[in-house]
């Protein structure tokens, strides 16, 4: 089989041929028809001091399982996160991590939906949302954010404001049910919000926190770090919370299964629409990676083995 592998930090990624896995015990091994590309896996091409497996979101048939697996068989269509080589024909995933794909839905929108939706799900439960609240939620056009611009509005938000890096971003966000958009870089964020959701971290979480109104609540759930000052959270009698989906995953499995089951509710229902930014190639990971370093996707990018 294929695989996209790195030699050294920072890449290249390079296509090698590799035995197809066998799955291990609690294992399910699934022939790829979809690979979602996230900023973590990326960030790991370029941040890690050693390299390693690219794993993350996978979508396709189950063609074996391994011992003591009880939830599926071969024949079956899943999804989930895959710690090891995910960018591959074939791959090992931990049952405990599998979702069944419904009749009616793609590998694509499943690889789009299920993990994004469940960390954007997560996220805006983590913000204790009331019905009417505005929403603030940056990065509103990436893979999680603009599932998380829908969840908020079908969460019964009164009004969703995106912000996005790029005013290009703008009208897919509205296009999503954003009642505002704003830009990193605007001097204000307009009038403020009951709560916020933030992926980003780093220089904008002082922005995102100013967004919000007296009382308001900041939920941080990106990798990329940050510094809040005490003093802007007594000011308005703020409040900030992490978020960790893989927390939820391992240590609440009853609630991470409740909320797929909502995704795909919402889903079927179309009150939620995973958009897809691009379909590439196996053999295009490069390609791929570079859209999302260069933050220039509007939704989902998706590897096709």
């Amino acid at each position: 089989m294929r695989r996209v592998r790195y030699g050294s930090p920072g890449g290249p990624l390079f296509v090698e041929e590799a035995p197809v896995p066998e799955p291990a015990v609690g294992e399910l091994l699934v022939r790829c028809e979809a690979i979602g590309v996230t900023l973590p896996v990326v960030r790991k091409v370029t941040e890690a001091a050693e390299p390693v497996a690219l794993g993350g979101e996978i979508a396709g048939e189950v063609v074996a399982v391994g011992e003591g697996v009880s939830r599926f068989r071969a024949g079956d269509r899943v999804t989930g996160l895959c710690f090891g080589h995910g960018y591959a024909d074939f791959a090992p995933l931990l049952e405990t991590m599998a979702s069944p794909v419904p009749d009616g839905a793609s590998a694509v929108d499943a690889v789009a939906l299920v993990r994004s939706g469940l960390v954007a799900l997560g996220a805006l439960a983590a913000a204790r949302p009331e019905r009417g609240e505005a929403a603030l939620v940056t990065a509103a056009a990436s893979g999680v954010g603009h599932l998380a611009v829908q969840l908020a509005r079908a969460r019964g938000a009164g009004r969703v404001v995106g912000a996005v890096s790029d005013p290009a971003k703008a009208d897919f966000v509205r296009s999503l049910g954003a009642d505002d958009v704003v830009v990193y870089a605007d001097d204000s964020w307009g009038r403020p919000v009951d709560y916020a959701l933030d992926a980003v971290g780093g220089d904008l979480l002082t922005p995102a926190l100013t967004a919000l109104g007296p009382g308001g609540r900041l939920v941080a759930y990106s990798s990329g770090g940050g510094t809040i000052q005490a003093y802007d959270l007594l000011v308005g009698a703020k409040s900030v919370v992490g978020f960790q989906m893989a927390r939820i995953a391992r240590g609440e499995p009853e609630l991470y299964e409740r909320w797929r089951q909502e995704l795909w509710r919402l889903f079927a229902a179309g009150a939620v629409k995973p958009a897809v930014h691009g379909e590439f190639a196996l053999q295009e990971a490069a390609e791929a990676h570079a859209v999302i370093e260069a933050r220039g996707n509007r939704g989902k990018v998706v590897l096709h083995p």
